[in-house]
């Protein structure tokens, strides 16, 4: 595969800028539209251009697969943690309110948490399904 010093250059540049909106849509998601799947969805299209323009290794090496199901997993355990959390503090599973004693804090507290949580799965699971296609050939 012939290296296209153009794009290399272009994807450096515009790699951080993926990251950094990603990051925007992912802590902006409980003010307005967006959110942990969205931003998740961002961060992986950022590493998968990483990884079309360098090499599927070069995303192996960044992102080896333990990492990834370690991402993957304490995503899932964020978000369910978060609900139990609330039900030890005497609410419903994931029961905001009880977050913090003044509710609309707990709201922004509980919804920060369980976005992050959809953000670092999501953002996982993408990068691993494109790591394994592109394994294949």
């Amino acid at each position: 595969m012939t290296r296209n010093p153009v794009l290399q250059v272009i994807s450096k540049i515009m790699i951080p800028v993926i990251l950094l909106f990603a990051s925007y849509v992912q802590f902006h998601g409980d003010f307005g539209p967006g959110g942990g799947f969205q931003a998740g969805v961002l961060f992986a299209a950022a590493f998968i251009l990483f990884g079309v323009v360098f090499g599927i290794e070069s995303v192996v090496k960044v992102l080896p697969q333990g990492v990834l199901r370690f991402f993957i997993a304490s995503g899932v355990l964020i978000y369910g943690a978060t609900g139990f959390v609330t039900l030890y503090k005497g609410g419903d599973f994931l029961d905001y309110n009880v977050l913090s004693s003044h509710g609309p804090s707990g709201q922004h507290i509980g919804i920060l948490v369980v976005e992050l949580g959809v953000g670092i799965t999501v953002a996982s699971v993408v990068i691993a399904i494109f790591i394994a296609f592109a394994e294949r050939d």
